[in-house]
């Protein structure tokens, strides 16, 4: 978001297919440089285009051996702008610039003891210990560096575990410092931000505010503007921040599509209409929703029929008040890489990017669509808007219609919403709710044999999903008590009706996603 889009510098995080790429532009975020993951089809000239003050080349599974391995045009070395490769990326710049990649006998995996080299000059250790431990994932590896290269550590297995040209502004780290096992990553990442690509610190919360108020007010004058509400976090915030710039220009939304979250509805109008005094229109559109997906089973085609659904609501609502032309959406940076935005491959069409239909007549104000989970939560909190709504776990747009597993009918949604609430009051009941990045239930639109009161049942199965994240972009399943899980199924299958079986996925992110659809 330089040359014009922003004051901020901007670091470039190519992806080369790593799983770490999205956690790598998080750790440069932290230390309050913007960074953004863009494609590594992406050509060079367009990446410079945009002025960035630095590039990082992410890892990556492939081997640079193999036949259709990731590449990137060699005119980046010598466009003048600081890089760093990390794992396949420091592989591939070692390969490029002349030194040799090998398949040795054995890879490195896992935490692994790092030796820099004494008396060494090194941009990247500076004054950090000589001996330590980082996070290794390699098979292939550098066995000598690049001539002019200088080779600042080492491991047992590697002889060159990096290297660095200060003069050209070209590092490479073979292990991975943006994780958290390795010791001293973070200072590791800053030293290349700050001493070898001399970005400045200038991305937080404060910053952010301005910048989005300055740029919707310049955007819309005196227009008429109104923003989807869903209650959730980030459509809070984004109303919060519109809210900010333009004041009673906003007119907020709430449509209940008969998908959410048992009694949220009534909770939504009385946070948002009695405790903040925003305009708010409610509108009950239950029977539209469920008849425009009448049938649908398809996941995908759910997405795309429930974000028509909405902006048709919306633009209704707009009639009512000047024509509106601006729609302000919670859309967050997760949201757009998934989504496939920047060249990556789509992994679901979340609702308001990939689901949006190509005829609607509104312009989208979407202030944290360049944000994380966790930058959005500290925005809502500098905005001052209230812990609960700020730490509310998220909700998918399309609601409970990507957690019934088939086609949606009356029964099934009250069904979810009944189990639904009670994996909920629970997770609250245990203290677990700040710790678990997500919790709910998903129902398999199946029927399963089970015995109850000697006789026996056919009937739903329900599912306990719960996770935990820093972004939403990774996530590891989490490892509830056992207590917490048998008063879940014991609550479950003895109060909702229809329901004889509950079981816990225990699936990370990836493989899995974080909903089931």
């Amino acid at each position: 978001m330089t040359g014009g889009d922003t004051p901020h510098d901007l670091v470039l995080v190519v992806d080369f297919g790593a799983q770490y790429a999205q956690l790598i532009a998080r750790r440069v975020r932290e230390a309050h440089v913007y960074s953004e993951i863009v494609a590594r089809t992406t050509p060079v000239a367009e990446m410079l285009e945009r002025r960035p003050r630095a590039i990082i080349l992410s890892g990556g599974p492939a081997s640079v051996h193999v036949d259709g391995a990731p590449t990137i045009d060699p005119a980046i070395y010598d466009a003048g702008v600081p890089i760093l490769g990390i794992c396949y990326g420091a592989q591939l710049a070692a390969r490029d610039l002349g030194g040799e990649v090998r398949r040795t006998a054995a890879g490195e995996y896992g935490r692994t003891a790092l030796s820099v080299a004494p008396g060494v000059p090194s941009a990247l250790f500076g004054d950090l210990p000589l001996e330590l431990s980082v996070w290794m994932s390699h098979g292939d590896s550098i066995v000598a560096a690049p001539p002019d290269f200088v080779v600042t550590s080492s491991t047992a297995a590697v002889p060159v575990a990096t290297f660095e040209a200060p003069d050209r502004a070209i590092y490479a780290v073979q292990f991975h410092p943006e994780v958290a096992h390795t010791e001293h990553g973070q200072e590791i990442l800053k030293a290349f931000l700050f001493d070898g690509a001399h970005c400045r610190p200038t991305w937080t919360n404060t910053s952010i505010i301005e910048q989005q108020v300055a740029e919707i007010r310049a955007r819309v004058g005196s227009e008429r503007v109104i923003c989807g509400l869903s209650g959730g976090v980030d459509s809070a915030v984004a109303a919060a921040l519109v809210h900010k710039a333009i004041g009673d220009q906003l007119t907020c939304v709430f449509v209940d599509t008969g998908l959410l979250r048992l009694g949220e509805a009534e909770q939504v109008e009385e946070t948002f209409r009695s405790q903040f005094q925003i305009d708010l229109v409610h509108v009950k559109a239950a029977d539209r929703f469920l008849g425009a997906l009448d049938d649908v089973s398809e996941p995908e085609r759910k997405r795309k029929v429930i974000g028509e659904t909405f902006i048709r609501v919306f633009e209704e609502v707009a009639r009512d008040y000047d024509d509106a032309r601006f729609l302000v959406q919670g859309t967050l940076y997760p949201d757009i890489v998934e989504s496939g935005g920047s060249d990556n491959a789509v992994i679901k069409s979340h609702h308001n990017v990939g689901g949006l239909p190509e005829d609607m007549d509104f312009e989208l104000i979407e202030p944290l669509r360049h944000l994380f989970k966790d930058e959005v939560r500290a925005v809502g909190e500098e905005l001052g808007l209230p812990e609960d709504i700020v730490w509310r776990q998220p909700f998918p747009g399309p609601g409970l219609g990507v957690r019934i597993i088939g086609s949606i009918t009356p029964e099934r949604i009250d069904t979810l919403q009944r189990a639904d609430a009670i994996v909920i009051e629970e997770i609250h009941r245990a203290g677990l709710y700040r710790e678990i990045w997500q919790s709910f239930a998903v129902l398999p639109a199946v029927r399963t044999v089970g015995v109850m009161g000697d006789d026996r049942t056919y009937a739903y199965p329900i599912v306990i999903r719960a996770v935990t994240s820093d972004d939403a972009m990774t996530a590891d399943w989490a490892r509830l008590p056992y207590d917490v899980l048998e008063r879940i199924s014991s609550r479950v299958i003895n109060e909702v009706p229809g329901v004889n079986r509950v079981a816990y996925d225990v699936t990370s992110k990836p493989p899995g996603t974080i909903e089931w659809e």
